[in-house]
């Protein structure tokens, strides 16, 4: 096996008696094909992660900085149902644009508002337009979206996948992923090189960028042993606020600024590797050595992660078998 830092690296040679699916040693796991298959829920630990809004209102309800202050010259009590609105683009490049948001409008305030109830009337004949059931559905509800709540695609030159914070009454778009109420401590463990490894051997891709996939990512990547008591919560803490604390200090950079390989601030990468050792101790006490041995420790981890679920799966095989003989 050749192995390449970078690009223009000169290769590492290593030898192995077999290589895993994924060009790596397979040393490490008893199965050498094992491969990692999407999971519907997380099966280490970790709280669901959801995808945001959908709307599904054939663009009635997104505006523009321009289109949002015409609506609010003409009807200005819109303005307690306009929320800025974030998906990858805007997320990445510090960009804006916003919503209406209906959910929790009488009706009485939407009829006081003639643009509003114009839009609803186009949001439902947009739907009602679908040769879609789901969608022909949601035409009864037209002040609601289709879903209510990390990037979902991510450029292959950056080291790190940008994961930040939203708040309310932001809403994020159904091209980020997102987890409710988190913790610091799962900042850390999803913004480190451990994560990133996982996500670049195992995520696909859309052209050459990564593409992150909740279930084929989040839901199967290894949790630290003994998740979560085993944490050393003080520590990544801290180490995790280190990060958001260093990008706070260029507030006119956007994240796609900040992640850019040739151009991201030395005190962030440096605050990101101090980050890494914390979580590289947490699977293993002396750390790694390069990105391809933390993939291979991590896919030996899936692979002992795994193995109970395959055993309910083959009881469950093994009942359904015996019940079709009688």
């Amino acid at each position: 096996l050749f192995n390449y830092s970078n690009v223009n690296a000169d290769p590492v040679e290593s030898e192995h008696t077999t290589l895993s699916p994924y060009l790596t040693g397979a040393d490490t796991i008893s199965d050498p094909f094992l491969t990692v298959n999407a999971e519907s829920n997380p099966i280490n630990g970790f709280r669901r992660l959801i995808i945001g809004s959908k709307p599904i209102d054939g663009g009635n309800y997104i505006l523009g900085e321009s289109e949002r202050r015409e609506l609010l010259e003409s009807e200005p009590d819109a303005a307690e149902f306009i929320r800025p609105y974030v998906g990858a683009w805007e997320f990445l490049q510090n960009k804006q644009r916003w919503i209406i948001s209906l959910h929790n409008a009488r009706p009485e305030q939407i009829d006081r508002m003639p643009r509003i109830k114009a839009m609803v009337a186009s949001v439902r004949q947009f739907r009602m337009e679908s040769k879609s059931t789901p969608t022909l559905k949601l035409a009864e509800t037209p002040t609601l979206y289709h879903v209510n709540v990390i990037p979902e695609t991510s450029s292959e030159r950056r080291e790190y996948v940008p994961i930040g914070w939203l708040e309310p009454p932001v809403i994020p778009s159904s091209l980020v992923r997102v987890l409710e109420d988190a913790s610091h401590i799962e900042f850390a463990l999803l913004t480190s090189a451990m994560h990133m490894s996982w996500m670049r051997n195992i995520g696909g891709q859309l052209k050459s960028s990564f593409r992150y996939s909740i279930g084929l990512v989040y839901n199967t990547f290894p949790s630290p042993p003994g998740y979560p008591d085993s944490l050393n919560r003080s520590t990544l803490e801290r180490a995790a606020k280190s990060v958001l604390a260093v990008r706070a200090e260029f507030p006119d950079a956007s994240l796609a600024n900040l992640y850019d390989p040739d151009i991201m601030p030395p005190k962030l990468r440096q605050t990101h590797n101090e980050l890494d050792r914390e979580v590289d101790k947490l699977y293993k006490r002396s750390g790694f050595g390069s990105d391809r041995e933390r993939f291979e420790h991590l896919l030996a981890l899936y692979e002992r992660m795994k193995a109970p679920f395959l055993q309910e799966a083959r009881k469950g095989q093994q009942k359904s078998g015996a019940k079709s003989g009688k």
